[in-house]
Parts: C-alpha cells; structure tokens; sequence
C-alpha cells in the first residue's frame, strides 16, 4: 500500500496505487483524490484506509488543491481536515511546513515529485515539511524554499534537515519539450539544464531528471547530501504499483504522500 524511507525518521508514507476500494479500471483500488471519477465517498473511505494503515487519523490530514506553484504555507491544528473534509474555501498551494503535533501533512502526485522533510534540533524533530514538485514548482525551486521556511520560520538548521524524494517519473520516461529545458536553464543555471535535461534524440525533445535536480537544490540550500535519499521508483515504468498521468494519458488516480511529527 505504500513505501517507506530509509532516512526519515518521522512517521511517513509514500502511497502506491492498490489496497484501497475504488473499482474504475482507471482508478484502482487506492485512489486518493477527488475529481478522478469515484465518488466523494469512496475517496473517503480509501483515505480511512491508508489512514489506519500508516496511523495517523484521517481529519487530521492537510491536503489543498495544488496548482503547481512554489506557494509554501504554514499550517496546524486550525487546518487539519482542509482539502478533504473541508473543501470550501480552500486555496490551492504546493508545499506545507508545521511544528505542531497531530497534524498530518498531505501531497497528492500521479507522476510529479512528492518530498517529505524532518527537521532535526538536539536529537528532536520540531518541524515536518511537504511539497509537490512537478517541473514548474521545480523550475521555481519549491524544495529549496521549503528548507529557507523551515529554517527562518521554524528555527531549524539546514544540516539537521533530511528529505526524501518520492516515488515519480525518471528521466527514463519523462521526455519534455525545449520549453522545460529553457525554463530550467534561465531560472535555475546552465549547468543544472545540461546535467539534468539531456537530448532525447528526438528534434526539440528532452529527457528530464526532475528527482536529480530537486536533489540539486536541496544541496544549494545547505542539506548534506547524505542526508537527502531518491526512491529510485519510477511511476510511469511500473503502472501496475503507481498512478501515472504519462503513462495513462491523464485517465487515472492519485497517489497521497504523507509525513506527521511523531
């Protein structure tokens, strides 16, 4: 139902696509979101579902529409319930950072990168972090100012942090168009756009590392690299375990990713 880091120490789970009790083809078994074309109901009870089996409660989940941005916010127990059992009134966002216990941070991907982030202080946690990073929220380095907030905001250190990036679509799969490639050479650096998106071979084509250079940022802003682990699962290559917006031309599920201070 869901993988694990090896590096976080948080309670966290990365959630694949079986386990849950959606029966459209295109959104079995574990779908995670509204609008894929289960009923509200159904979406609910597969929430109750992942819920108990990683163990946090399910209206303790913050989870917002995500509109593939750098838009960071700052949540505790006031939001939890929002994007799934509160719905009006809820802007959309793409990363989330709290100190407070009991509250259980949500991305939802089918494809996009999911990371989740502890911050550790004198051998404690005091703040978790999530973002959703597809490449605009890459190009706009959403990783990188996750880590600036955790540490301005919440008082970690950039050395105590550690992040783990998510199941996603590799490089291996994930051929983009000269728009990717510029975007990423003008906002973040020659250098990253010539190690991280490479010719495909094909005219005008790319193949993009999107996990590789989310890496790269978090390395920019002060994270050791040893403290920063890639699930090397690929969502496009392997259908069967992931929901995947490439690989099924857009008819699919959703995947949540979750962390929460233990």
């Amino acid at each position: 139902m869901f993988i694990k880091s090896n590096i976080l120490r948080s309670p966290h789970a990365f959630a694949k696509r079986n386990g849950g009790v959606s029966v459209k083809e295109h959104t079995k078994s574990l779908n995670l979101a509204f609008g894929r074309g289960d009923e509200d109901d159904v979406v609910l009870e597969n929430l109750a579902i992942f819920a108990k089996s990683v163990g946090f409660d399910e209206e303790s989940i913050v989870s917002h529409p995500q509109i593939h941005s750098d838009k960071i916010i700052t949540v505790g127990a006031q939001n939890c319930g929002e994007g799934y059992f509160v719905r009006e009134g809820v802007d959309g966002c793409d990363g989330y950072i709290t100190r407070e216990r009991g509250v259980t941070l949500g991305i939802k991907t089918a494809d996009c990168v999911p990371i989740l982030f502890e911050a550790e202080k004198n051998g404690e946690i005091i703040a978790v972090g999530a973002t959703h990073a597809g490449w605009r929220g890459t190009v706009a380095d959403i990783a990188g100012k996750c880590v600036e907030r955790l540490c301005g905001e919440l008082g970690a250190d950039a050395s105590g942090i550690r992040a783990a990036i998510g199941p996603c679509i590799h490089s291996c799969c994930y051929e983009v168009s000269s728009d990717v490639y510029d975007a990423v050479r003008e906002n973040l650096g020659g250098e990253v756009a010539e190690r991280f998106v490479t010719p495909s071979g094909k005219d005008g084509k790319y193949m993009c590392d999107l996990a590789l250079i989310n890496r790269e940022l978090l390395i920019r802003r002060g994270v050791p690299a040893e403290n920063i682990e890639i699930i090397e699962e690929c969502t496009c290559c392997s259908p069967e375990k992931f929901f995947s917006h490439r690989y099924s031309s857009g008819l699919r599920g959703t995947m949540l990713n979750v962390i929460f201070i233990g």
